[in-house]
């Protein structure tokens, strides 16, 4: 990067009403379930504010070598977040190799960031028969088609398998017309830590992070210590 492109970075500076401990809520849950309602709700009066829910996952290989993708979020309770995909995925392939992860949701209009880190786990199949029965019925399709994170040849192979799925299982207006493949799941993110980030003028943000002291839940308050990183 040249000195001209440097001076051409646009700067930002960062007028969100930050995170003060006074105004934090007694447990990671109850402050998460608030900042995530908040962006869910913004999001539904604007045209730009997409995909409110969009959650980074970071994994590592059996190489050592990290890994990160955006998914969106489906499940958020007491448990942690959880997101669905195809079990045989490079994320779920890296998953049963190393369970530790990271995941951050970012909402960049609202100056706020909350980071989990902990151990991936699978979701119930219960619960990923309830989800996958409410998807649209092209998306329970694409669960079929798609060999996730596999080499495709181009985009007339994706269009052709897709195609051979729909054949497969004809639109009848019911849930059940596409039956949930076995290879398709979700994991859910067990938490150690969940950090809140709020930006601030002059870069000074708000780091307030929730370490696990206990085996509680999310919501449990007793479980989890709070502490102030500097930003």
């Amino acid at each position: 990067m040249t000195e001209g492109d440097v001076q051409a970075v646009p700067r930002v500076d960062y007028i969100g009403h930050g995170l003060d401990e006074s105004e934090l809520a007694p447990s990671p849950y109850l402050q998460a379930r608030a900042w995530i309602d908040e962006a869910i709700e913004r999001a539904k009066s604007s045209n730009v504010l997409a995909e409110p829910t969009a959650i980074s996952v970071a994994t590592v290989d059996a190489s050592g070598q990290p890994n990160v993708r955006t998914v969106l979020m489906r499940f958020f309770d007491e448990r942690g977040p959880g997101f669905v995909t195809n079990l045989e995925s490079a994320k779920s392939e890296e998953i049963r190799v190393n369970p530790r992860v990271a995941a951050a949701l970012t909402w960049p209009w609202l100056y706020r960031a909350i980071r989990f880190r902990g151990r991936a786990e699978p979701l119930d199949r219960e619960e990923v028969h309830a989800y996958f029965d409410h998807r649209p019925y092209g998306a329970r399709l694409s669960a079929w088609a798609s060999q996730q994170s596999r080499p495709a040849s181009g985009r007339a192979e994706l269009e052709r398998r897709w195609a051979e799925a729909q054949d497969r299982f004809p639109d009848t207006g019911d849930p059940e017309d596409v039956p949930v493949p076995d290879f398709w799941g979700g994991w859910r993110v067990r938490c150690d830590e969940v950090e809140f980030w709020a930006g601030r003028a002059n870069r000074l943000h708000d780091r307030i992070v929730f370490t696990r002291v206990g085996e509680g839940s999310l919501a449990d308050p007793d479980a989890w210590q709070v502490s102030r990183r500097q930003p």
